[in-house]
């Protein structure tokens, strides 16, 4: 979704509430969001006792000519991540967080949240997109030492749980990793609601990174109380109607996967997120509340 700069709020008092709610990281945004100098935005971070965890890459990765502009934009990120990452060497690594472009593909968008088999790629469109993220994560591997993680995301391909599967299948295991966003996951069932605890435990030591994210999709009349497709509202106007809710509210069970992650001696960063559409809610607010919840979960 676009950003629309009249909602948009300064780095510097995103930076302030980041810090005011209890967090100890955040992700870059969009680039030119933040300061890219490194020296620079180490101070806005140092000043409020952040660490830069990642950032969000989108190419339309199905889409040969993209690869080569998405090398580019993913090593010029990775590179300003690896000089903060200098900075403040104790914190746990950043990752590049690659996604397929969001919305490039009208009739995918408009089917997100309930994607069947036949709306996928073709085994060509498959075997380009493989090829791509991971001449992507080699790029940036080799030229920053920066690891890169793929997110999968509603409104674009690879959302479903049989998606990130034969993502996982095709792509090297040494150079890119999962970004396990549990909203979306869940969310992005197919003709059923996703089990993101069976994705932890399915795709292990792949999980370097992950989004905790809350989802209520019969509320937002995507889904019924069963979790089946109603087909009621699109994805855009899913999120309107609060479909990522605050964690604890929604379908996810976070206490089992806290549980799962603590289990495997998970080192990496948890980022909490709640996507609403510009304008919408109180994020410092939902920030608060979503921070206090897992203090009762012990984190």
């Amino acid at each position: 979704m676009d950003l629309d700069p009249t909602h948009q709020i300064g780095f510097e008092k995103l930076l302030d509430e980041i810090e005011a709610t209890g967090y100890v990281g955040t992700e870059l945004g969009a680039w030119g969001f933040m300061p890219t100098d490194p020296a620079s935005l180490h101070r806005e971070l140092k000043e409020r006792k952040l660490a830069m965890v990642g950032a969000f890459v989108q190419v339309e990765m199905a889409d040969e000519g993209t690869h080569a502009a998405g090398i580019a934009t993913a090593v010029r990120t990775a590179e300003l991540l690896a000089a903060v990452h200098k900075l403040q060497p104790d914190a746990p690594p950043p990752y590049v967080v690659l996604s397929d472009l969001i919305n490039a593909n009208k009739k995918r968008a408009a089917q997100a949240g309930r994607i069947r088999p036949e709306d996928g790629l073709s085994s060509a469109q498959w075997d380009t997109f493989a090829k791509g993220a991971n001449k992507i994560a080699a790029a940036v591997l080799e030229r920053t030492n920066i690891r890169t993680v793929f997110h999968h995301h509603c409104a674009a391909y690879v959302e479903t749980p049989a998606e990130v599967t034969k993502l996982m299948s095709l792509t090297d295991p040494r150079l890119l990793g999962l970004c396990l966003d549990t909203g979306h996951y869940t969310v992005g069932g197919g003709e059923q609601l996703g089990d993101p605890l069976e994705a932890l435990k399915r795709y292990g030591d792949r999980v370097w990174h992950v989004h905790f994210k809350d989802c209520q999709p019969a509320a937002a009349e995507i889904r019924d109380a069963k979790g089946n497709v109603t087909g009621r509202h699109p994805y855009e106007t899913a999120v309107s109607k609060e479909l990522f809710c605050e964690l604890g509210k929604g379908a996810v069970a976070f206490p089992a996967l806290l549980a799962e992650l603590d289990r495997r001696s998970y080192k990496g960063w948890i980022v909490v997120e709640q996507d609403v559409l510009p304008g919408g809610g109180d994020p410092k607010a939902s920030a608060k509340r979503n921070r206090e919840y897992l203090k009762t979960l012990g984190q």
